[in-house]
């Protein structure tokens, strides 16, 4: 039976405050609040961007802007929350909703969302069927055809207007670029076993970041010289990554290593036959613990909104300000040393993805993002992750999402894919990242 309220006040957990959230009149409200139309939503894109095989930081472009557009429609449903025109690079005034005219915000944010997912998505066709489903559960709501029709209508101004900005933000540029060429020099990076792919993503640092100035704003200290001399700093990092797999808590290490692994591709060899593991991007594994959090929060759709906004534009500058660093150094991978000066049969637990080591992607997205979820839902925010069953792993407890983070950042070197200083210095970068973006981005007024 559906609940009649001319207004609907929902309280949510943010941080270590109640805030209560105002909606628009109609008694369709109390089934619209409910934010599962947005996480399910948020979980077809996901599933989509692994299904198209997209790289993390194209990723984490494909999860920020349907987030902000969501959110710049939802900011409407409560005067105490602010629009991220003049607060994101770029982003000028949202179109408004008129004034006087009652709209379903959730379903405005919904069509929004959808509508700017599958504009930069390929399997469209995905997207679209799932599209219509949903906006026929809004439709069999006790809504005015006004409303309805009016609602759309506004989810659509917000989406042209974010697909306008997305537009310019020299992604479609770089397509043109000219791939990652192999250099001589034996110390910069050189393509991995089994597949030996191209360098993903070397011309990252050209797409316009969301908050901070420039992709080398958070330039990290530069990595190790490469030294095989037994008593040189490099040649102990080396040794600390080949020895990793050998530590006597080793099945905790690859444990941690395989949970964290998110490798959107993973090529398989058995024998003479070749097969791809597809799996979610780093960036998809928070996005999912931000699904988690909110849940667990019962955060309504304006919050869970407000949530997939600021970590998706964490994600996005955090993954330019590494793959800036990544090309820069061009550090050699550890299986490709390992391999050449210490031992031609080593492997590591995890596959060396397709791009140069230094800084770790991992540990500086994550740091990122943990720290925004730690902005939002406060520092001892406990949780199960679950967000990797579907891809046969178990599930992890956490006492927060720094705590995460920290696990997320280490497994790079148990899983023998990363030297330690870009790990540490990773994580630096992300605080980097992180925190300016908090101190300049506000959704509150």
């Amino acid at each position: 039976m559906r609940i009649l309220l001319a207004k609907v006040m929902v309280l949510v957990f943010v941080g270590t405050t109640f805030h209560s959230c105002k909606v628009t009149s109609g008694d369709y409200q109390q089934e619209a609040e409910n934010a599962d139309y947005l996480h399910r939503s948020m979980k077809k894109l996901s599933d989509v961007i692994v299904h198209d095989i997209f790289s993390p930081p194209v990723a984490s472009r494909i999860y920020a802007y349907p987030s902000i557009a969501a959110y710049e429609v939802m900011q409407h449903s409560d005067d105490s929350f602010i629009s991220l025109a003049g607060q994101l690079n770029g982003l000028e005034n949202v179109p408004q909703p008129e004034v006087g005219e009652e709209y379903c915000y959730q379903l405005a944010a919904t069509q929004a969302f959808l509508k700017v997912g599958k504009a930069l998505i390929f399997s469209e066709d995905t997207i679209a069927t799932f599209h219509e489903s949903v906006m026929e559960e809004f439709y069999d709501m006790p809504m005015s055809k006004g409303v309805y029709n009016r609602s759309i209508a506004y989810g659509d101004q917000v989406a042209n207007h974010i697909l306008e900005w997305s537009g310019k933000d020299n992604y479609k540029e770089t397509r043109t670029f000219p791939k990652y060429s192999i250099q001589e020099d034996p110390n910069t990076w050189q393509p991995t076993p089994p597949a030996y792919m191209d360098g993903i993503e070397p011309h990252w640092r050209e797409i316009r970041p969301m908050v901070i100035d420039s992709a080398q704003q958070f330039t990290p200290p530069p990595p190790t010289p490469i030294d095989l001399e037994k008593n040189s700093r490099f040649y102990k990092e080396l040794m600390e990554v080949y020895s990793s797999v050998k530590a006597e808590n080793k099945e905790e290490r690859i444990e941690i290593a395989k949970f964290w692994d998110c490798n959107p591709y993973v090529q398989n060899t058995v024998g003479h036959v070749m097969f791809a593991t597809k799996k979610i991007t780093p960036g998809g594994h928070w996005i999912g613990i931000t699904d988690l959090a909110c849940k667990k929060a019962n955060a309504d759709f304006l919050h869970s909104a407000e949530a997939y906004a600021m970590v998706s534009i964490s994600l996005m500058d955090a993954f330019i300000s590494c793959w800036d660093e990544k090309y820069r150094s061009n550090l050699v991978r550890p299986e490709t040393v390992i391999n050449e000066h210490l031992d031609p049969a080593w492997k590591p637990v995890l596959q060396t993805p397709p791009f140069p080591e230094y800084t770790s992607g991992h540990s500086v997205i994550s740091t990122a993002s943990a720290l925004t979820l730690t902005k939002l839902f406060g520092e001892n925010f406990s949780f199960e992750d679950s967000v990797e069953l579907e891809y046969g792993l178990p599930v992890r407890s956490f006492n927060s999402f720094l705590e995460a983070s920290s696990e997320a950042a280490i497994s790079r070197l148990y899983g023998g894919i990363h030297y330690r200083p870009a790990i540490d210095y990773g994580v630096e970068q992300g605080r980097g990242v992180g925190e300016f973006i908090l101190q300049n981005v506000k959704t509150r007024g």
